[in-house]
């Protein structure tokens, strides 16, 4: 059973769906603004927030932000938009999984039971600190520091970052990156990942010519390692 916070403002939509999910073994919180939503999710700390965008008070895509700033709660926004930039600008806000409107309970309920199997028990530890070298990456408060200095990181190339720190030594592909840190489980350009890969390196300190911690695998794809070590 997961504990599912849903975050509608909408009554008809929220009230049967909240039914919906319970009947399918979920414990189910509602808020129906905002900033409910933020301190539900402070204080009960769910498995999982579905999020819609249009709330009263402030724009699901602003709420993310906050979430993200704070949490690494699974967040699946529930939106009526379904123009691609915008998806893709909500995925890089650190959204794990979207659903267009209108959908079925059946549908939210497979994504919702997706993505936590990515965070099931087999996987390490997503909330535990890594340290690589003299690299910290804290997951809980979303905060990085090189040699005790802070570096100031974008949502994504946070994320980046935390994958990669998770298998330190290990070749990491683009298509493992593309499906488990932008969440495309199809098709996607491996651009994507070489441009954020140059902006993480920049704030790292070093160049694909030079890599201190990032070490590019020509063919096959990246992987992170302290320096001195055989890249």
């Amino acid at each position: 059973m997961a504990r599912l916070l849903l975050v509608e403002d909408d009554l008809t939509i929220r009230t049967p769906l909240v039914r919906a999910l319970r009947d399918r073994g979920h414990a189910v919180a509602a808020a129906s603004t905002a900033m409910e939503g933020l301190r539900h999710t402070l204080d009960d700390r769910p498995d999982l927030v579905v999020l819609d965008l249009g709330l009263p008070d402030l724009d699901g895509g602003e709420l993310l932000r906050m979430l993200r700033a704070v949490s690494a709660v699974p967040v699946i926004v529930a939106t009526a938009r379904d123009d691609e930039r915008e998806i893709v600008r909500l995925l890089d806000a650190g959204a794990d999984d979207y659903v267009v409107k209108p959908f079925t309970a059946v549908q939210l309920d497979a994504r919702v039971r997706a993505v936590l199997r990515r965070g099931g028990p087999d996987r390490p530890d997503e909330e535990a600190t890594l340290v690589v070298g003299g690299l910290r990456i804290d997951p809980r408060a979303r905060q990085v520091t090189l040699n005790d200095v802070p570096v100031e990181l974008t949502p994504r190339e946070f994320d980046l970052l935390h994958h990669l720190a998770g298998r330190p030594g290990a070749v990491v592909t683009k298509r493992e990156l593309l499906t488990e840190v932008w969440r495309i489980p199809y098709g996607g350009a491996d651009k994507t990942v070489d441009v954020h890969l140059s902006w993480l390196r920049r704030k790292l300190g070093e160049s694909a010519q030079q890599p201190r911690y990032l070490h590019t695998v020509r063919g096959v794809g990246v992987r992170l390692a302290p320096p001195g070590t055989d890249g």
